[in-house]
C-alpha cells in the first residue's frame, strides 16, 4: 500500500512535527570554523519544510552528521547547519545543543506556528544507532506527528529513523513521508515496477558482491544490462580472461557465471566491456584518510584485448565499449544507472563514466525516463554538469541499493499507510 505523505496531513496548525532530515553534509575547517562545502542536502529538504510551515506546523528537525560513535565531537555539530538553513529558507532557525531531554523540551515549547528548531547530532548518543526504545521515547516526547524526509538513512533502523516513528504511531499519531522521500519511493519503486521498454540498466562500481542482489532482481525486468567499473573484471575472470592487477573478487566467479546464465535464460542482453583503459599501479609512501597507502597510476593506455596486461589494472571502459553502451542507452525508454564505469575521480579514467552520463542525458532529452540510483553516479553527473538533464537522482547510496534489491527499509516500513494504519506493517 502507498505511504502517507506530508500532502495528506491535515490540521497541523500548532502541532509539533518531528522531521527526520538528511543534513549529513560535507564540511571542512576554515579559520577555526566548520564550513559547509555542499548544501545540496539542505536545499532538497526546503519543499517539505515550506509545505509544513505553510500548514502552521511547529517543526523540530533531527539529523546525524558523520560518525561520532556515540560521543560529542565538536567538528560534527549541526550548529553550522542551523545557520545555513536559516539563510536558505529565509527565516530564523533555533538550535539546541542536544536531541533529547529538558533543553529540547524547553526549546520546543518556545516554538511558534511555522517555527523551526534544529536538534544536535543524534549520533552523539550511542543509543541512536542501537535504536534503544527508551531513547526513542525520549526523542519522541516533543513529537505529535512524525515526518521522514531522509531516504538516505531509511535503510537504518535507528531511533530517529524508526524508533520515534514507532512511538508516535503507538500514541495514535501520524507518520508520513516527506516530499523528497515520496519522490524516492515513486521513482525507485513505482516507476521501475512496470518500466517503459526498452528498459536499460547500467551497473558499475567495485564489487559484484555489492550489486549481485540488484543484478539478480533486475534481470527479471531489464531488456539490457550494461556492466562497468571494477566488477566487470570479476565477470572477465569468470569467462577465463586474465585480469592482471585489476580489482577482482576471485571467490565470486560462480556468482558472475550464474548471473550470465540467468541473463541468457531470460533473453536479457548482458553487455560487458570489450576494451578498457589500463595503468600500472605504483605504491607510494603517502597514506589516504583511512591510513592506507596511496596508489599512483602510471603509463595509462587503451587496451583492445579482453585480457589485461600483466602488472597493469583496468580503470575505465575503452572507446569501443563506450560506443556499444551509448548505442544501447540511445534506444532506451527507461534507464536506471547505479555506479561509475571506472575511477572517474581521476580525469585520465573518467571518459567512460562521462560518456555514459552524456548518453543518459541525451536519451532523457529524447523522452526516456532516467533514474540515477544515488552514490557515485550522482557525483559523476554533477561533476559533468548534467545533473539537471536526467529525470531523477536518488539521494540514497546504500538505501537506494537495498531498495532496488527489494528489501524492506525500516525507515519506510515505519510510516503510516494511506488507509490509516500507522504501524506501516
Amino acid at each position: 500500500m502507498a505511504k502517507l505523505t506530508v500532502t495528506d496531513l491535515k490540521d497541523l496548525r500548532g502541532k509539533r512535527v518531528f522531521v527526520r532530515v538528511d543534513y549529513n553534509v560535507p564540511m571542512e575547517e576554515k579559520d577555526g570554523q566548520m564550513v559547509i562545502n555542499d548544501a545540496t542536502r539542505i536545499k532538497e529538504t526546503l519543499p517539505t519544510l515550506n509545505l509544513l510551515i505553510g500548514k502552521g506546523a511547529r517543526l523540530i528537525l533531527a539529523a546525524h552528521l558523520g560518525r561520532p560513535e556515540g560521543k560529542r565531537v565538536a567538528g560534527m555539530s549541526l550548529a553550522p547547519v542551523a545557520v545555513k538553513l536559516a539563510e536558505m529558507i529565509g527565516r530564523p532557525v533555533a538550535f539546541v545543543d542536544d536531541c533529547v531531554g529538558e533543553k529540547v523540551a524547553a526549546a520546543a515549547s518556545q516554538l511558534q506556528d511555522g517555527g523551526l528548531l534544529l536538534l544536535e547530532n543524534t549520533r552523539f548518543y550511542a543509543e541512536e544507532e542501537k535504536n534503544e526504545p527508551a531513547f526513542a521515547a525520549k526523542m519522541a516526547a516533543v513529537a505529535d506527528v512524525y515526518v521522514n524526509d531522509a531516504f538516505g538513512s531509511a535503510h537504518r533502523a535507528h531511533a530517529s529513523t524508526e524508533g520515534v516513528a514507532r512511538v508516535v504511531a503507538q500514541r495514535g499519531g501520524q507518520c508520513a513521508a516527506g516530499l523528497l522521500m515520496e519522490r524516492e519511493l515513486k521513482f525507485l519503486g513505482d516507476e521501475l515496477e512496470k518500466p517503459a521498454r526498452p528498459f536499460v540498466v547500467i551497473l558499475g562500481g567495485a564489487k559484484v558482491s555489492d550489486k549481485i542482489q540488484v543484478i539478480d532482481r533486475l534481470l527479471e525486468k531489464a531488456d539490457t544490462l550494461l556492466i562497468g567499473g571494477a566488477m566487470a573484471y570479476t565477470f572477465r575472470l569468470a569467462q577465463g580472461h586474465k585480469t592482471g592487477k585489476s580489482l577482482v573478487e576471485a571467490d565470486k566467479t560462480d556468482i558472475a557465471k550464474a548471473a550470465l546464465a540467468k541473463a541468457k535464460a531470460k533473453n536479457v542482453q548482458f553487455l560487458l566491456p570489450v576494451d578498457d583503459v589500463v595503468a600500472t599501479p605504483v605504491k607510494t609512501d603517502k597514506l589516504d584518510k583511512k591510513g592506507k597507502p596511496v596508489i599512483e597510476w602510471q603509463e595509462p593506455r587503451s587496451n583492445a584485448s579482453l585480457d589485461c596486461p600483466e602488472g597493469m589494472a583496468g580503470l575505465d571502459v575503452g572507446p569501443e565499449t563506450v560506443k556499444a553502451y551509448s548505442a544501447a542507452i540511445a534506444g532506451a525508454k527507461t534507464v536506471l544507472w547505479n555506479g561509475p564505469m571506472g575511477l572517474f575521480e581521476d580525469k585520465r579514467f573518467a571518459a567512460g563514466t562521462n560518456a555514459v552520463a552524456q548518453a543518459v542525458a541525451a536519451a532523457t532529452a529524447q523522452g526516456a525516463k532516467s533514474i540515477i540510483g544515488g552514490g557515485d553516479s550522482v557525483k559523476a553527473l554533477n561533476k559533468a554538469k548534467l545533473g539537471d538533464k536526467v529525470t531523477f537522482m536518488s539521494t540514497g547510496g546504500g538505501a537506494s541499493l537495498e531498495f532496488l534489491e527489494g528489501r524492506t527499509l525500516p525507515g519506510v516500513a515505519a510510516l503510516s499507510e494511506k488507509a490509516g494504519c500507522c504501524c506501516g506493517r
